[in-house]
């Protein structure tokens, strides 16, 4: 067996991979990455365009992003630091662009209006709390409010189509809300990659082994999917970025920052329309309540997708339960991910999360037919023979200790670092690929230190995000600048 030397080993090819790949190989041309996928294409998993949402997550939309507090009112802290990241992303995209490292932005991304979509008293006056809680920040200052049905019927046809006059509804509008085709985004980044020195993609290659020698570097052994041999790459870096197979490989690597995580592996499922006059009709990600119990990627939506320069119209997503942690994964994933470490996090999530266990069997044991009916909730006029399930990607919601609890279920990402700098994964799933920018960032802040804060690449980084090391919460003209930039780089409109 040969052994590669390389600088960086970035496991999987997804967006979080991909985007850590680009931003070194922009501070650093040089520097030796390699990339190893299992699969024999790039970007087929969870960052694949059916497999996600496709929502450029700026918390316009998305109403778990924004929860009741105790006093009726909401909580706005995590759709600013959502609204933040999503910005820093926007920045880095339009940097590539304007570098012409990436294609025409239309081939990755779409100006589609973000929506919220409610109905009854109650949740009328929720959204009426969020957004008055919202309009008045800078970066919430260009939502629109109403509970005129005309102005709904304008902005969302579908969803007024033939509702009753009297029932009570109300919905916000984001006009520069984004369509994110991942996928695409993600295998453009790696086709320009390809293309530099120091660079090599490896495909049907899946980990079999990582070992940190007393040098701290790598040795990580490898299988050829396709031939069944063994390689080994030593690598003074490693980044795992593979999505629901990235626990495994923590655990496999050993740190001791990595003990403790569980994960519990959530799949979903979409209707997808299959009649095109319905679909042109329809221009918006209209989001609306999560039902008790329902993890945030089940958060019902009506959603228009541009894929490949096509339009699609989706609705779900519906959860669902799958001891795998990838979509091409193994049926023992979970069984696998269970070590002495996690077993109490993992029980006591399990014996306190019986409103998600119970949500995720009624939708597993959903028929065709009540599956449409929940469209209709959103689309009245909705006809079950227009419709198709298709399957969506697999995530896995981080389980971790808890010292007063011993376990808890966590939504969001985390990245976990070796006190060494020289390993890092990435677990969890929404906001996911949308923060990928911000959260790359932080990966080389905490794994390339003295470099990170050397005054050539604090100089380039700025150079790739302007608003790096500022507050786009606090700065409301540095948000003004670079969103308007942002938003013509992009073709995502104005403001």
């Amino acid at each position: 067996m040969t052994t590669k030397t390389v600088d960086v080993l970035l496991v999987g090819a997804g967006a979080m991979s991909t985007t850590l790949g680009m931003l070194l190989k922009q501070l650093d041309p040089s520097m030796k990455i390699c990339m190893v996928e299992r699969l024999d294409h790039v970007a087929h998993e969870s960052t694949d365009a059916m497999n996600n949402a496709g929502t450029g997550h700026a918390a316009y939309c998305e109403l778990n992003y924004t929860p009741k507090t105790a006093d009726g009112g909401v909580n706005p802290t995590k759709a600013f630091n959502i609204n933040e990241a999503f910005e820093v992303s926007l920045q880095f995209w339009s940097y590539l662009v304007n570098q012409n490292v990436l294609p025409e932005p239309s081939k990755f991304i779409s100006n589609v209006p973000h929506m919220s979509f409610v109905w009854g008293e109650e949740n009328v006056q929720f959204l009426r709390n969020r957004y008055e809680a919202l309009s008045n920040t800078a970066q919430f200052a260009e939502m629109e409010y109403s509970e005129d049905h005309d102005v709904l019927r304008e902005w969302m046809p579908l969803v007024m189509q033939n509702r009753s006059a009297d029932e009570k509804v109300a919905g916000t509008r984001v006009r520069y809300g984004a369509d994110v085709n991942f996928g695409a985004l993600a295998r453009n980044m790696v086709e320009y990659l390809d293309t530099q020195e120091n660079f090599e993609l490896m495909l049907s290659r899946s980990v079999e082994e990582l070992e940190q020698g007393a040098d701290k570097r790598w040795t990580v052994e490898l299988k050829n999917e396709k031939t069944g041999g063994k390689e080994v790459i030593n690598a003074g870096f490693v980044f795992l970025g593979a999505g629901g197979g990235a626990l495994p490989l923590l655990q496999k690597s050993g740190i001791e920052e990595g003990k403790g995580y569980g994960g519990f592996p959530v799949s979903g499922m979409w209707l997808v329309c299959k009649n095109q006059d319905v679909v042109e009709k329809h221009m918006a990600k209209v989001y609306g309540m999560a039902p008790i119990g329902a993890p945030p990627m089940s958060v019902p939506h009506l959603d228009t997708r541009v894929i490949d320069g096509k339009k699609a119209l989706l609705f779900g997503p519906f959860a669902g339960f799958t001891t795998k942690f990838l979509k091409q994964g193994s049926v023992f994933d979970i069984f696998k991910s269970i070590k002495p470490g996690n077993l109490k996090p993992m029980l006591t999530v399990g014996a306190k999360s019986m409103d998600l266990t119970r949500y995720l069997i009624s939708e597993v044991m959903q028929t065709h037919d009540s599956r449409c009916d929940a469209l209709r909730t959103f689309y009245p006029e909705a006809k079950n023979e227009d419709w198709e399930l298709a399957y969506a990607g697999q995530r896995v919601q981080i389980i971790k200790k808890d010292p007063e609890h011993g376990g808890k279920l966590e939504f969001g990402t985390e990245v976990i670092s070796a006190a060494d700098g020289s390993l890092a994964a990435l677990l969890g799933a929404s906001p996911g690929a949308s923060t990928a920018v911000p959260t790359m960032v932080q990966v080389i802040e905490n794994c390339f230190r003295d470099r990170a804060n050397s005054d050539e690449w604090q100089q380039k980084i700025k150079e790739m995000i302007p608003s790096y090391k500022e507050s786009l919460v606090n700065d409301a003209e540095l948000l003004k600048t670079v969103r308007q930039q942002n938003l013509t780089t992009l073709g995502l409109g104005s403001l």
